[in-house]
């Protein structure tokens, strides 16, 4: 999916999920938010992923574990024992 809409959707949801993370502390929101957002890749879609640079690969690993980081807060923090 190739569309020249597809960096501005990434961003979006991108801000939307740290607006969610850090005024509303939403975190299990802001974790689908950022997941979403994984969808609408940034970088050149159709290139295969050990042909992409370093900083593109770590730019989405990272990113991956901050939406995994969130999940875990969202359900350790909605724990009510």
């Amino acid at each position: 999916m190739k569309t020249p809409y597809n960096k501005f959707l990434y961003f979006g949801f991108v801000v939307l999920g740290f607006y969610q993370a850090i005024i509303n502390k939403d975190y299990m929101s802001a974790a689908a938010s950022l997941g979403i957002s994984m969808a609408f890749d940034p970088f050149n879609p159709e290139q295969k992923w050990k042909d992409r640079p370093i900083w593109q690969r770590a730019i989405l690993i990272v990113q991956i574990a901050i939406v995994a980081a969130l999940f875990g807060l969202g359900i350790g923090l909605n724990d009510k024992k």
